[in-house]
């Protein structure tokens, strides 16, 4: 979910973005001063948009100070050239300012006119700012996305897999999860997350009664989120993350499912691995969408940066190959068939 600040464009901005439009402008940037979008500088273009880039756009970029900077590129589309969107958004910069700028980029696109701007990069650091970090941001856009290590060996795997005949006499045995209700007091907690009058819900299972109640809800810094993790008992919780990714403010809802290994019960294992399934279809019928579900041993994982990892993992352009493990020594030569007629 995103939400915006209600920061519009100044009056001498609106009439920069209607002159941008003809291709006066290679290179607008835009401000946020006195709860207002304002023009900081513009420059007209000198060359192609290649060897203006670094020329026009360095020295318009402030260490720690964030900024829009809209960059005319030489492609035309029908309504006229096309334009790149850069969110100058500094490590250094403060929360409230990254915040403030990540909240408002929908409206400054409405402002200009989305139709126009084709292309998006968020940078961090001046190398990302760069031409050449530009080149490298859609290099990194284009490739696929990263295979984890698991999905990798699958892959190896299915390419030597010996394939079986399925038909409508095959059976498979499935084992389903344990619904347990919810008392009134936990919907009544959800329907609360929802309306925003929480950002975290911490959820037990009665294992005697066999229902889920809620256990905590209350409004919690990242900080202090893993302090809410018991050492001695599972939970299920709900936490609204509050973030920026790639110059957006995003509001996300992560289920963490905590289990501190075996100092529970083999019961309690049991119920709260079964009634998980069951659990976030309830969450999903009460309004809840779910971005991420995690298992943790411990409440220490979730670090800010564990949390931004896990919704947005990095893409990885050069993964080495995947190397099949040699098999036993001294097996003997492998055996040939003969494939058949009939195969």
């Amino acid at each position: 979910m995103s939400h915006q600040t209600g920061i519009r464009a100044n009056e001498q901005l609106a009439k920069v973005f209607g002159k941008a439009k003809n291709g006066k402008f290679r290179v607008i940037k835009v401000s946020i001063e006195n709860e207002q979008l304002s023009c900081g500088a513009t420059a007209e273009s000198k060359k192609d948009w290649e060897r203006d880039y670094d020329k026009l756009i360095g020295p318009l970029l402030e260490k720690d100070v964030p900024c829009y900077i809209l960059y005319r590129l030489d492609t035309k589309i029908p309504l006229g050239y096309s334009w790149l969107l850069i969110s100058w958004t500094p490590d250094t910069a403060s929360i409230r300012q990254k915040m403030v700028y990540a909240s408002t980029k929908a409206t400054l696109k409405t402002e200009f006119g989305s139709a126009y701007i084709t292309e998006e990069l968020h940078a961090t650091t001046l190398d990302e700012s760069t031409l050449e970090g530009y080149r490298r941001h859609k290099q990194e856009f284009a490739a696929p996305a990263p295979l984890t290590t698991r999905e990798e060996e699958l892959k190896e795997l299915r390419k030597t897999e010996v394939h079986t005949e399925i038909n409508t006499n095959t059976r498979h045995q499935t084992l389903g999860g344990i619904n347990c209700p919810l008392s009134e007091q936990t919907v009544a907690a959800i329907q609360d997350l929802v309306r925003g009058n929480h950002d975290y819900l911490q959820f037990r299972i009665d294992l005697e009664e066999e229902q889920i109640h809620v256990s905590h809800a209350a409004k919690v810094e990242l900080a202090d989120l893993p302090k809410q993790v018991p050492e001695d008992h599972a939970r299920y919780h709900l936490f609204l993350f509050r973030h920026t990714h790639e110059g957006d403010y995003l509001e996300s809802y992560v289920f963490v499912y905590s289990m501190p290994g075996y100092s529970c019960s083999v019961r309690e294992r049991m119920m709260y691995s079964s009634c998980k399934a069951p659990f976030l279809e309830e969450l999903a019928a009460l309004g809840v969408e779910v971005v991420k579900k995690l298992e943790i041993d411990s409440g220490s994982e979730l670090t800010e940066a564990f949390l931004q990892d896990e919704l947005h993992p990095k893409k990885i352009l050069h993964r080495p190959a995947f190397a099949k493990p040699k098999g036993p020594p001294n097996r003997g030569a492998k055996r040939l068939t003969r494939p058949t007629d009939e195969d």
